[in-house]
């Protein structure tokens, strides 16, 4: 139950919510015990058995259940020998009605406080999963599903809302009921309640039986569940190549056969589940059954201190505390489920963020001098993916990134704006290690585009001011011309409001890439980061890009990763990398006179 509570820690502060709902629910189930109380004085008037006792004056008033005897009674007699017998069973009739109304109306209060609180719960739980997510480093992501990622934030909360806060009602208010009944049950016959409560925890130990399994079975299902929602999400992002290759089938079977054993597991999970309601109702009327024959015969034979009309009150009495029991039941039942989707939840909440900010962190707005990357290493799991890197970027200057696939260039792009943090060694910025600048102006520093042109789901106008809540119309459009953007958008039948859909899809691959352009130019960064821009364009587009580069780079430090040699050769440095070492660095120049890997990349792309 450690998982329960702490979900329910999510309802903070306590006190906006608790108070409130334990007094109405309080009430609640006073008003609902008087109903049932109230039957032992309807009855003996339908029997005629009501001895009238003279009551000199109204009880003196105390919080107590004598009280309210006493007060009853006094009523109840005055009418009796005022009005006779129907005047007294209009009288009860009346009470019960009223004592009915309040008892529902406490309840739907108290149930007004609890949804509040619900969804309050839901609300937190989904906002401190968002934030998690948005705060962890870059690296985590590569070792997780996103289906798994999306399940958490909808199908787990929705599990957690449906069984466990929905469970709190019955979790703190039926006790209440319980303990109410069991206290007026001892109150009319101690050895007839002794016997109940003997034979009721063979109804709670199946009950526990079946929750345990459901738990495990659960656990199961939402893994699959993850499973199958990252074959959605890759089956619609590779849409284009799974019909490319003919690989409809392929997928379609992959996800039936998933979807499948997801079946087999929410089938086995809701058997057990619809099994917890029969077999607790079976037990419950089955325990009342014994109830009865032991009881009766203690009646019948004398040998109880219950009349008639007390028995059948008793009983209707007991009848009734198997109904929060049974709720409680159903409640534990469903709650595992709850519990293990709050397991995938914490899974992803108690995740340790590697990549924190110092807490003597210095701001920092501005590159004055340099970039100094001083015997850098970074290792990946046990995979060494940078070696004793020594490099220094001069502020104002273009640095250039080569080398064959894995050679570490983007690895040593993504440290620089601490997407992964060093294993080994120090990157500095005009001095100051990169780890002691706080993360808000590192990233503010930093303008990044990347080969996959990265857009939302939103307008133009939006993609291009992304982060930037106070940018203009004007300089939206500003920057939109730097990135030779402004020209396909103004043809657009909105315009800068025109929505390009999941991803950009509605736009062409060059026109994607100079939105991501033109995002860089609008924050207007000091250092700017190019990782294979232009790699993924065709020529028209490619020279339209490539042109909005080199004006986005104009007084900038920038590091450019390029598989096209040709687009780096005005480069300040061409740095040559190979597994994860630099070996050669230069001007274009100064490399081909070297006559080294530099020169045989050059002539493999010239032959090519």
């Amino acid at each position: 139950m450690k998982i329960y509570f702490k979900l329910l820690s999510f309802a903070k502060p306590f006190n906006r919510f608790v108070p409130k709902y334990f007094i109405l629910a309080v009430l609640a189930v006073i008003f609902g015990l008087a109903n049932f109380t109230l039957m032992i004085p309807l009855l003996n008037v339908i029997f005629e058995k009501v001895e009238v006792v003279t009551i000199v004056a109204k009880p003196e008033f105390a919080l107590n259940l004598d009280y309210f005897k006493a007060i009853f009674n006094f009523y109840f007699a005055s009418i009796f020998k005022t009005y006779g017998q129907v005047g007294a069973l209009q009288f009860v009739c009346v009470v019960i009605v009223v004592s009915v109304f309040l008892a529902n109306l406490f309840k739907y209060w108290s149930q007004r406080v609890l949804t509040s609180m619900r969804t309050h719960v839901v609300k937190n739980i989904r906002e401190a999963l968002f934030l998690k997510i948005t705060s962890l480093q870059v690296g985590y992501f590569h070792s997780q599903r996103k289906g798994d990622l999306m399940s958490s934030l909808s199908n787990d909360v929705n599990e957690v809302e449906n069984s466990v806060v929905s469970s709190v009602q019955v979790i703190f208010r039926e006790p209440l009921m319980i303990i109410g009944y069991v206290v007026l049950l001892f109150s009319m016959s101690v050895k007839l309640t002794f016997f109940t409560l003997l034979v009721l925890p063979i109804s709670g130990g199946v009950i526990a039986w079946i929750s345990r399994k459901l738990r495990k079975e659960a656990e199961v299902g939402q893994g699959l569940l993850g499973e199958m929602l990252s074959i959605i999400e890759e089956t619609i992002s590779g849409i284009r190549i799974i019909k490319a290759f003919n690989a409809q089938q392929y997928v379609r079977e992959k996800f039936d056969q998933q979807n499948n054993k997801y079946r087999s597991v929410l089938k086995s999970m809701w058997n057990k589940r619809e099994l917890a309601s029969p077999i607790s109702e079976f037990l419950g009327i089955s325990i009342v059954v014994l109830v009865i024959l032991y009881g009766g015969r203690l009646v019948l034979e004398n040998q109880s201190e219950l009349n008639a009309s007390e028995f059948i009150t008793y009983i209707i009495l007991y009848s009734q505390i198997l109904i929060p029991a049974k709720n409680i039941s159903t409640a534990i039942t469903n709650i595992q489920r709850g519990i293990a989707s709050g397991a995938r939840i914490f899974s992803v909440l108690e995740t340790d963020i590697n990549i924190v900010e110092d807490k003597d962190a210095v701001a920092k707005t501005a590159l004055n001098a340099q970039i100094v990357f001083k015997d850098v290493s970074f290792q990946y799991a046990d995979t060494k993916v940078l070696e004793e890197i020594n490099l220094t970027v001069e502020a104002g200057k273009m640095i250039a990134l080569v080398g064959q696939s894995g050679a570490g260039k983007s690895t040593m792009a993504d440290l620089l704006p601490r997407f992964y943090d060093v294993t080994d060694g120090q990157i500095l910025i005009d001095g100051i290690d990169i780890r002691k600048i706080k993360l808000h102006d590192l990233n503010q520093l930093m303008g990044i585009v990347t080969q996959e042109s990265i857009l939302f789901n939103d307008t133009i106008f939006n993609n291009i001011a992304f982060g930037n809540k106070s940018a203009s119309k004007e300089a939206v459009i500003a920057a939109a011309k730097i990135a030779n953007a402004d020209e396909f958008i103004v043809k657009l039948a909105d315009g800068y409001d025109t929505n390009i859909g999941d991803r950009g899809d509605k736009l062409s691959g060059g026109q994607r890439q100079r939105l991501s352009i033109a995002r860089a130019v609008l924050k207007n960064p000091p250092i700017l980061i190019l990782d294979e821009a232009t790699s993924a364009l065709d020529t028209e587009s490619e020279k339209l890009v490539q042109d909005a580069i080199h004006k986005l780079m104009q007084n900038r430090t920038s590091i450019v990763i390029a598989h096209r040699l040709s687009t780096i050769q005005h480069a300040d440095t061409i740095v040559v990398m190979q597994d994860g070492k630099i070996i050669e660095q230069g001007k274009h120049a100064e490399l081909i006179s070297m006559n080294g890997t530099y020169k045989k990349l050059t002539d493999m792309q010239s032959f090519q």
